[in-house]
């Protein structure tokens, strides 16, 4: 046999630009191409905004605090992963005991003009959170946006969307929540908007004084993309508004509460202007595909952004054809409130337009809003959800897939008169089926090999009990008498509405450790103060196993958690160990806590299910 022709490989000059390319020049490098998975793009940001800060001769900090949950559930880890590249950079992290405290101390951060010792021109923040953290974090949100942010400062409340829920009890939409706290709110499409679009949300932040919602969703936040590094921005600062004498910022001279009034007019009246100002003078929305002087448009936002341009390729619709179609897409990077001089510029040559995006209609609303008062031969028809005859298009639950966008594009276009190969080959083909079919094999969901909550959360013959937020809700079920949910922090406070209209006697209520110090306590708190008759079962596993096993902020010990729940007054208090003598020495229980041996699990239940109130069984 001749031996194979082995023909030697000539390294591109693309290669040899990356040869020496190393894991930690995601963060460092300032050109060129990087790898960056959407938890890595957020870490990257902050520093970017540090470096483009010092490139501007200004001497500033950041300070970056919240909550994990999933999609955001790595983003503390990978924050502590790279303290060093933070230190450098005068970056404090300091995650939150919980999410609303966390916004309270990046709400401090702007405080920084209203006291003396002040080491540095101003301090940019960042709040994390994921949806339900940013619901029970409103209140704080609410007045720190009303109090405003500093010129040399700036805010981004980076929130983590999970449309389908596939890692929460419930799927969140957080759009509408922005709005109510009247935060304007950013979309990025995709990884490198998160440095794109975070750093033109930071110069919006300061330029307007309000913090500035910056949404991410699961699809992207755990995706990775391989970009070209942007150069430095440069943001110009509007021209078409007036600056109030006092400025858009956070005035420490404005007396509280005698002027609330006054927080509100200057955020409805001057801050959000100056906010759609920004993003029209820096083309925050634009058209990015398609004909120059359109008929049609498809306004997209966010993910949908992306998955609206794979439809069109697998329509066969590229820029030629798009033009020849007459067809144009125009991407929304602020989603609330929409610009409307941009996009009253793009719709009155329109006669149809639809808004493609995910979950309930937002930006859908906002634009035929935005339009209604145009004259009828300028104002296009606007479709989204529904088709101009009430006929359903694009759905307001879950996610979309392309699939579902290329259906509903291809139905759009054939109510517009178009004719197309692909409207018949798509409208012909049946829907994008999300169920399983039947038949195909499923794996239920169950405890890992060895986790405490399989063996904690059994209650005895007779008992029933209630699940929260945690691993432990997988024991739901009649096989473990579990019933029902709740969110995190109120595990066990349905049963004091319950209780005085059943005749059962007594819960158990499952918590572990995580969520106590989350704000578990507090539900600790109201069942010893309602007189309720239930035992929580604590589970202490040094770890919040479900976001990627970080300890429970704070720390706390053993001893201290038997101490806490002992001075709030509960009637018994129990721990159970694999091995009671391990606390010798190590420090001091409470004198009404008891320990023992875990196999004593079955008697304990049934002793604290007769002792009257509330009662502990530390795990």
């Amino acid at each position: 046999m001749n031996a194979p022709v082995i023909t030697p490989r000539v390294a591109s000059p693309e290669s040899e630009l990356y040869a020496d390319y190393r894991l930690d020049d995601r963060y460092q490098r300032s050109e060129g191409k990087v790898l960056l998975s959407g938890i890595q793009a957020l870490v990257r940001l902050p520093l970017d905004q540090a470096r483009l800060d010092r490139q501007n001769g200004l001497k500033t900090a950041g300070f970056i605090s919240g909550y994990r949950g999933s999609p955001l559930g790595g983003y503390d880890q990978e924050l502590w992963r790279q303290q060093k590249l933070l230190d450098e950079a005068g970056i404090r992290f300091q995650p939150g005991i919980n999410e609303d405290l966390g916004a309270t101390m990046v709400w401090g951060s702007q405080q920084i003009d209203s006291f003396p010792g002040q080491k540095v021109d101003g301090v940019f923040g960042l709040w994390y959170g994921k949806g339900p953290g940013l619901d029970r974090s409103a209140d704080a949100l609410r007045h720190a946006n009303a109090y405003g942010t500093g010129a040399r400062g700036g805010v981004l409340a980076c929130v983590g969307d999970d449309h389908a829920a596939q890692s929460s009890v419930f799927p969140h939409q957080t759009d509408q929540i922005f709005e109510a706290l009247m935060i304007p709110c950013l979309s990025p499409a995709s990884v490198a908007d998160y440095l794109t679009l975070g750093l033109a949300g930071y110069a919006m932040s300061r330029f307007s004084g309000l913090w500035i919602g910056f949404k991410t969703v699961s699809e992207l936040a755990e995706s990775g993309q391989s970009l070209m590094l942007p150069p430095a921005p440069h943001f110009i600062r509007p021209s078409d508004i007036e600056i109030p004498p006092h400025g858009f910022n956070a005035d420490p001279s404005l007396a509280w509460p005698q002027q609330r009034a006054e927080f509100e007019r200057r955020v409805v009246e001057e801050r959000l202007p100056a906010a759609q100002a920004f993003a029209r003078a820096n083309h925050l929305d634009r058209v990015v595909f398609g004909a120059q002087r359109p008929r049609l448009g498809l306004v997209t936002v966010g993910k949908a952004h992306l998955d609206t341009l794979h439809a069109l390729k697998e329509m066969g619709i590229d820029e030629a054809e798009a033009s020849r179609l007459g067809l144009a897409v125009y991407k929304l990077g602020l989603v609330w409130p929409v610009e409307p001089q941009a996009l009253h510029a793009f719709a009155r040559s329109l006669t149809g337009l639809m808004v493609i995006e995910e979950k309930r209609s937002f930006a859908e609303r906002q634009i035929k809003e935005l339009l209604y008062h145009l004259p009828a031969d300028q104002r296009p028809d606007v479709v989204g959800k529904t088709l101009v005859n009430g006929a359903p298009l694009l759905p307001a639950n879950l996610e979309l897939s392309p699939r579902q966008v290329v259906q509903g594009i291809a139905r759009f276009l054939q109510q517009q008169g178009i004719a197309h190969p692909a409207i018949d080959r798509t409208l012909n083909r049946p829907e994008e089926k999300l169920a399983p079919e039947p038949g195909v094999l499923t794996r239920k969901p169950f405890f890992c090999s060895g986790c405490p909550h399989n063996t904690s959360t059994k209650v005895p013959d007779g008992s029933y009990a209630t699940a929260g937020i945690g691993c432990h809700i997988m024991a739901m079920g009649d096989a473990r008498h579990t019933q029902n949910w709740c969110h995190m922090g109120g595990e066990g406070v349905q049963w004091a509405g319950l209780a005085p209209f059943t005749d059962m006697r007594h819960l158990f209520a499952n918590m572990g450790d995580g969520t106590y110090q989350h704000s578990g306590i507090l539900a600790i708190r109201q069942a010893v103060a309602a007189r309720s008759n239930i035992t929580f079962k604590l589970l202490y596993n040094d770890a919040v196993a479900m976001t990627g096993g970080q300890m429970p902020d704070g720390h706390p010990s053993v001893f201290q958690v038997a101490a806490q729940v002992a001075a709030e007054g509960v009637s018994g208090l129990v721990v159970v160990s694999d091995d009671p003598d391990r606390y010798h020495g190590q420090g001091t229980f409470p004198a009404i806590a008891k320990i023992y041996h875990r196999s004593e699990m079955d008697r304990l239940q049934l002793e604290l299910r007769e002792t009257k109130g509330v009662t502990i069984l530390l795990y």
